[in-house]
């Protein structure tokens, strides 16, 4: 297992919610601060508004090992109803990957929708990578223990996705 090779995790949960009200809440950037034990707060940015094409926010990130951070998201999938997608860069450069760049990415996350039973599947992922990242750098100064510090933060990327699953099932379930 290496990080160069784009690892990615997801889990899924089954809501019992139409997909247009799914939908509503995993397209508001602020539900996942709410959820997540890292993602803290969120803001659109340049004038947008809501999810579109192109429009990029600002989220907040803590961790206790790495302290906080600020990443610039840039939306690269829109499929309403079905994918929501956001690219993560790094604006600041903290990590030489170069110009933040969503074709180049730190890691790109996503919701995807599908109707089913009488409700809908919600599936949450993250690909990390290919632009270096704090993982990154940590894993350069420690090769050797590549392997386990990356099934560690896959682990807690899966903690982070599964707490936001049941955050939007719950939410969108009392809606209903």
């Amino acid at each position: 297992m290496r990080y160069a090779d784009g690892l990615s995790v997801d889990d899924e949960v089954h809501i019992a919610a139409a997909p247009g009200e799914v939908w509503k809440l995993v397209t508001d950037i602020g539900l996942p601060a709410r959820l997540s034990p890292e993602l803290q707060r969120t803001e659109w940015l340049e004038g947008a508004t809501g999810p579109e094409l192109g429009a990029s926010f600002a989220g907040y990130n803590r961790h206790p090992a790495a302290g906080e951070w600020r990443t610039v998201s840039h939306v690269v999938g829109l499929d309403p109803e079905r994918r929501f997608a956001w690219a993560v860069t790094d604006p600041e450069n903290r990590y030489g990957g170069g110009p933040a760049d969503p074709a180049h990415p730190l890691a790109t996350w996503a919701f995807e929708l599908r109707p089913e039973e009488g409700g809908t599947v919600l599936r949450h992922s993250a690909r990390l990578g290919p632009a270096p990242s704090g993982l990154s750098a940590v894993i350069d100064r420690m090769p050797e223990r590549e392997e386990e510090l990356l099934t560690m933060r896959l682990g807690e990327l899966r903690t982070g996705i599964r707490a936001t699953l049941e955050g939007v099932k719950r939410l969108a379930e009392e809606q209903a």
